[in-house]
């Protein structure tokens, strides 16, 4: 089995509930086909660089999946069906990193300096 990251942006309008019915969704079309998900992380409501699909900023979910290709590609196809996902990429990697991703590891530091400040 191979080893993926797959990401996908959601509409802005959505609510925390519906990204992460979204991303059960994603797992649930993985674990069907015989793969398996090992990680979720919603990397929550970012800007985007540019307007994509009249959107300025879109909810942020990875999922770590080992699976066959076969698996990816109709994970991909069913994204591709789906309105409320605006873009999605998916990576095969050679090893999952372990723990939190650098995003999350971003958010963290972000967290802990707007603590600092307010402290201070």
């Amino acid at each position: 089995m191979a080893l993926y990251e797959h990401v996908f942006l959601a509409r802005q309008d959505l609510s925390q509930a519906q990204v992460d019915a979204l991303a059960a969704t994603a797992t649930e079309i993985v674990e069907s086909n015989q793969g398996k998900v090992t990680k979720t992380e919603t990397w929550g409501l970012k800007n985007l660089a540019y307007k994509i699909k009249r959107n300025r900023k879109a909810h942020f979910v990875m999922l770590n999946i080992e699976a066959s290709g076969d698996v990816v590609a109709e994970l991909e196809r069913q994204t591709q069906i789906n309105e409320d996902v605006i873009r999605y990429v998916t990576i095969r990697v050679d090893e999952h990193e372990a723990g939190p991703s650098v995003m999350m590891r971003k958010s963290d530091r972000e967290r802990t300096r707007r603590r600092e400040r307010e402290g201070a």
